[in-house]
């Protein structure tokens, strides 16, 4: 055996400890928890959430650009954070949830979702109850801020949070460079050359490697996306934000309309598809099924195991953006993240799952692809009806909508790696992070031109290692969770005269109290 053989096979027991035999299970236990503390804030507060986030999308305190340099607006700051997690698993990972686990999986995905709520709102109010300013003014936070601080702050816990949050980062860094970068990459190049194809560059093969040929097409295409992602990432959060607060809104509006006309193209059989959702559930196959499908964004294949949440939940990477939201309350930028899942999941992901089960593309009863795999099916189920006689137009839609998807995904994991890296180099985070920000561009070319699926399942690897200290943590602050969702509950809902709860460290907590008291924000 050589060593690339050993490496996967050694690689591929810890990824199956990581997430079949811990993973999986301590997330699902967290948002249970998370949840039952809270009172099913989701539930109870829906009308709350709900208002604070999509009902103030038009209101310019929630979408003004701040004009400061240590933020971005709370919109910018949502749409950063989808952008990282509405991304090719939502078509992939759900395809392959079905072709698990059957119809039924659908349901544990929505369970899954609505437990990681509370998971994702825990994260966030943590993420900015203990954020701090950078070398650059910005603000700077995340698990291994809440880790260090938070868990590190308990009695004899000092060094075990320190240590979790050097895990958290060194792995949240190198995570980025494989499922944030070269997979999504990948995955970009291999659907666009393939749905547009142009014969004159295709033909022209640069090597082989595994059966795949690598052509100048890719390598193009590679170039191109480079070019396109070095001019955001080294402009900063700010024009990444920027970028992603244009893409995000149209690409997910583009896709529901996509979905809603194949889904009512077959509404004879969307009863159908919700009656084998729910009558499939409770199988083990199902359960099962559900279970990859949540816990795994990506289920790629030709040989590669590669996966991340659907919604990131519970993962500890969308609150290192979230963190740089002007807002002062640590729950209302929580509120945004209950919606970042519902989003994520209860509408990007059910859009996909009912253009599959209600298309004929996949055998209800058995969850069996009629034609095509986990990575194309969806492209099958829009060829249904985006067609012209025997032109199928639909695999064109998709590959756009891949593109789109991967591409700001990599913006966001771009945001995610640079912030490890700060954290990792100190005194020295200036110049580490634009070494990161040059390696991370350059690296997009090797993702355009691998064969091989060993970087990428080596960072999925890393994406498990990064969630266990971050849930740990979570869990471990759950009682300032708690504290800090009642004080805000008290104060907005209830209208009680006390102080509010906005931050750790007593100077931040004071300019903002004064902040608030100056602007009434409410």
């Amino acid at each position: 055996m050589g060593f690339m053989d050993s490496l996967a096979a050694f690689n591929d027991v810890v990824n199956t400890w990581v997430w079949t035999s811990v993973g999986v299970w301590l997330l699902i236990a967290t948002g249970i928890v998370m949840t039952v503390l809270t009172g099913f804030f989701q539930v109870t507060h829906i009308g709350h959430w709900m208002k604070k986030t999509v009902g103030s999308l038009f209101d310019s305190k929630v979408t003004e650009h701040t004009g400061e340099k240590a933020s971005i607006s709370q919109f910018q700051a949502l749409c950063t954070a989808l952008a990282a997690t509405v991304g090719v698993g939502n078509i992939a990972g759900v395809s392959a949830a079905i072709l698990t686990g059957g119809p039924g999986a659908v349901f544990w995905m929505w369970l899954a979702a609505f437990f990681g709520m509370m998971t994702n709102y825990s994260e966030n109010i943590l993420g900015i109850y203990y954020r701090r300013k950078n070398h650059h003014g910005e603000w700077s936070g995340g698990a291994m801020y809440y880790l260090q601080d938070g868990l590190g702050g308990y009695k004899h816990m000092k060094r075990v949070g320190r240590i979790l949050a050097v895990v958290f980062a060194v792995c949240a860094a190198l995570a980025s460079f494989g499922i944030g970068n070269m997979g999504q990459v990948n995955k970009i190049v291999m659907n666009f050359t393939s749905a547009f194809d142009i014969p004159a560059l295709s033909s022209v093969v640069l090597y082989s490697s595994g059966g795949t040929d690598v052509t100048i097409y890719m390598l193009i295409v590679g170039m191109v996306l480079m070019f396109l992602v070095g001019i955001v990432v080294i402009g900063g959060l700010q024009r990444i934000a920027a970028v992603a607060e244009k893409i995000i809104p149209f690409m997910v509006i583009a896709y529901v309309i996509g979905s809603l006309v194949i889904i009512i193209c077959n509404a004879t059989h969307i009863g159908t598809a919700f009656s084998h959702i729910f009558g499939m559930a409770f199988t083990k196959h199902a359960a099962w099924g559900g279970a990859t499908g949540v816990a795994f964004k990506t289920i790629i294949t030709q040989g590669c195991k590669r996966g991340v949440f659907s919604n990131e939940a519970g993962l500890g990477s969308s609150v290192m953006v979230h963190s740089n939201s002007n807002v002062r309350e640590p729950v209302k930028q929580g509120l945004w993240g209950i919606f970042e899942v519902f989003m994520d999941t209860i509408i990007v992901c059910t859009m996909t799952a009912l253009v599959i089960l209600t298309s004929g593309v996949v055998d209800l009863d058995t969850g069996i692809a009629v034609t095509g795999s986990d990575a194309t099916l969806v492209a099958e189920a829009f060829n249904t009806i985006f067609r012209v006689g025997n032109v199928a137009y639909g695999k064109y839609f998709v590959a756009i909508a891949i593109l789109l998807f991967a591409f700001t995904t990599i913006l966001g994991w771009s945001h995610y790696g640079a912030k490890a890296v700060e954290y990792l180099a100190g005194d020295r985070a200036a110049s580490a992070t634009v070494i990161y920000k040059f390696a991370f561009v350059f690296m997009i070319l090797s993702g355009a031109l691998m064969t091989s699926s060993i970087a990428w399942d080596i960072s999925d690897t890393f994406n498990g290692l990064m969630m266990i200290p971050n849930l740990i943590g979570v869990l471990a602050m759950s009682p300032l969770v708690v504290k800090l969702t009642r004080n805000y509950v008290s104060r907005r809902i209830h209208g009680e005269k006390i102080a509010p709860m906005l931050s750790y460290d007593p100077k931040i907590q004071a300019e903002n109290a004064m902040a608030i008291r100056k602007t009434g924000e409410d």
